[in-house]
C-alpha cells in the first residue's frame, strides 16, 4: 500500500491490530524472503546501527519502520549474535519517544561504557511547519534491554551546517573517544565533523575540526561516515550523495565509498596521505555501511542491501531491505579486502562439483576458480532457457560483469542492469553467496565485491554454464 505522510508518521500506538495483522500476512506471502541474511519480517529495514560488542555478544541494530515498505517514523530493532552469522532479534525496540527524536530515531553507533551500552544516534524532529531539526542524542542500554535516554542533546547543530547533520559514529583511538558526524554545509556541500569526548565522558563532546581527508567537495551531503583502523591505518567509509561521476564513476543512485590513510592526526582532524576515493562495492545495492573495531582490534563491517529513493519488488508485500553478511576488513598491498567472517563456513552442507543444475534451493555458496587468459560465462537464478543473473569473468581482458536484466522482476532501470569492475589478468577466484533474493560475490577473497538483489520467478532456480572452463565447488547452505 502507498502511505501518506500522515500515515508514515502516525504514532505506533495508533496502528490497529487489524492493520498490523494485514501487513504481517501480506509480508509472509512473499516468495523472496532470505534465509541467512537479516531482514524484517514485515516493514522496512534500512541502515545498520549500533554495530558493537556488549555483554559477551555481538550487537546489531537496524533502523526500522514497521507499517509497510516506506520511510517513516523510525525505531531501532536489536539483534544479537555469538558468531556474527546467526543474528536473533531480542525483542528490544528503541522507540522515538522524546521531544528530541519525535519523528524518528535516525542512524548512529554504539559502544560499551561500564556495564551498559551507550547508544549514540540522531534524533529527527519536525516542527508544525514540517521544518526539520536534528539532534545528536544518547542513551544507555542495560543488559535487560531498558534504554535510559540522556535528557539533553549531546552535540548541538553547528551554525555552519544545514538541518542535514546526522549519523554519529563513536570510536576509540589511542586511549581517547572520538566521534565523526556527516554534514551538509550552508552552501550545500557534504563534509564530516570530528569531535572528541572530554574526560572520556560520553556526555561531554568538544569540536576538533572539519575532517580533512582531501574531500573533493562535489557531494551535497555525506551520510554514514565510519572510521576504522587496520594495521594502525585509518580507513574512512562514507556515502557522498551527489558525488560527481567525473571524480569516480558509479552506477547506483547514491554511492558508498572509502579512502585509506597512512596515519590519523587527531589534534588537527587530518587523515594523512589519503588514497584516491574507491568504490566499496561494485554491485547494485550497498549503502550505509557501518564498521567498527572489535575489542580484539579486528575491523568488521555490515551494509544495508538497499538504497534510499528506490522502489523494490517486495514493496507490494509490505516489506523491504536486508543486511549484508558481516565482513572482516583487511589491508593487503595497499588494497582494502572485504570477506565474510570465518563462521560462514559453518553453514556449508553437501559439497558437490560446480556444474549445470536445473534446480537448486537458491540458498548456496560457490567457490570457483578461473584461469589466466580465459573467459567464462555462467548464469545463476537460471531458468530452463539459461536466463537469469549472468556472470562474465574475463581474465584475458581484465574485467568482471554482472548482468541482472533477465533475472526476475526488474526495477531501478534508470540506473542500469549491469555492473563491471576491472581485475588483473591472473588466476582469479570467486566466492558467491546466493540467498533467495540476494547475491554477494567476493573476487579473490574480497579484493573486489559485488552485492545486489534479484527477485527471481518461481522457475529461476538453476545454474547454467554458457561458456568457458570453470572449476569449483557447490555447497548447500543451511541456516
Amino acid at each position: 500500500m502507498s502511505l501518506t505522510t500522515e500515515q508514515r508518521y502516525k504514532p505506533y500506538s495508533e496502528w490497529t491490530e487489524e492493520e498490523i495483522n494485514k501487513i504481517k500476512a501480506n509480508a509472509a506471502s512473499s516468495p523472496w524472503h532470505t534465509t541467512f541474511h537479516v531482514e524484517p519480517h514485515y516493514g522496512l529495514l534500512n541502515d545498520p546501527n549500533g554495530f558493537s560488542y556488549f555483554k559477551g555478544k555481538w550487537q546489531l541494530f537496524y533502523q526500522y519502520f514497521p507499517f509497510g515498505a516506506a520511510h517513516g517514523l523510525k525505531s531501532w530493532v536489536q539483534t544479537e549474535s555469538t558468531d556474527l552469522i546467526h543474528f536473533k532479534e531480542t525483542g528490544t525496540i528503541l522507540y522515538p519517544d522524546t521531544p528530541l527524536d519525535s519523528h524518528g530515531m535516525y542512524s548512529g553507533s554504539a559502544m560499551q561504557f561500564g556495564d551498559k551500552l551507550f547508544i549514540f544516534y540522531t534524533g529527527n524532529v519536525r516542527d508544525k511547519n514540517w521544518e526539520r531539526q536534528t539532534y545528536q542524542n544518547g542513551g544507555l542500554l542495560d543488559s535487560n534491554g531498558h534504554l535510559e535516554k540522556v535528557p539533553q542533546t549531546l552535540i548541538a547543530k553547528p551554525d555552519d551546517v544545514t538541518e542535514h547533520f546526522r549519523d554519529p559514529q563513536i570510536f576509540f583511538y589511542k586511549g581517547e573517544y572520538y566521534a565523526i558526524i556527516g554534514a551538509q554545509s550552508l552552501d550545500k556541500k557534504g563534509f564530516i565533523k570530528l569531535y572528541k569526548a572530554a574526560s572520556n565522558s560520553y556526555k561531554d563532546w568538544t569540536f576538533v575540526g572539519d575532517l580533512d581527508f582531501e574531500n573533493d567537495g562535489t557531494s551535497y551531503m555525506i551520510e554514514c561516515p565510519n572510521l576504522v583502523f587496520i594495521d594502525d591505518k585509518p580507513v574512512l567509509l562514507y556515502c557522498p550523495q551527489g558525488l560527481d561521476k567525473k571524480v569516480i564513476d558509479y552506477g547506483n543512485i547514491y554511492p558508498n565509498m572509502y579512502k585509506i590513510g597512512q596515519a590519523f592526526d587527531t589534534e588537527n582532524a587530518v587523515i594523512i596521505d589519503p588514497s584516491e576515493i574507491q568504490n566499496l562495492d561494485y554491485g547494485f545495492e550497498v549503502y550505509a555501511t557501518q564498521a567498527f573495531n572489535a575489542p580484539n582490534g579486528r575491523a568488521l563491517s555490515i551494509s544495508w542491501i538497499g538504497l534510499p529513493d528506490v522502489e523494490y519488488p517486495t514493496d507490494k508485500y509490505d516489506y523491504q531491505g536486508a543486511m549484508s553478511l558481516v565482513k572482516e576488513l583487511t589491508l593487503k598491498d595497499g588494497k582494502l579486502y572485504q570477506y565474510p567472517v570465518e563462521a560462514i563456513t559453518s553453514l556449508r552442507q553437501d559439497e558437490e562439483s560446480f556444474e549445470n543444475k536445473t534446480r537448486t534451493s537458491n540458498s548456496y555458496e560457490l567457490e570457483l576458480q578461473f584461469d589466466k587468459d580465459s573467459r567464462s560465462e555462467f548464469v545463476l537464478f537460471s531458468d530452463q532457457d539459461g536466463k537469469g543473473l549472468t556472470v562474465i569473468v574475463d581474465t584475458a581482458k581484465g574485467n568482471i560483469t554482472i548482468d541482472r536484466s533477465q533475472a526476475g522482476e526488474q526495477y531501478a532501470l534508470d540506473f542500469g542492469t549491469s555492473r563491471s569492475c576491472p581485475i588483473e589478468n591472473a588466476p582469479t577466484t570467486a566466492n558467491i553467496f546466493i540467498d533467495k533474493s540476494v547475491f554477494e560475490i567476493f573476487i579473490n577473497k574480497g579484493e573486489k565485491v559485488f552485492t545486489g538483489r534479484v527477485f527471481p520467478r518461481e522457475d529461476q532456480t538453476g545454474i547454467t554454464i554458457k561458456d568457458g572452463q570453470v572449476s569449483g565447488k557447490y555447497f548447500e547452505l543451511k541456516y
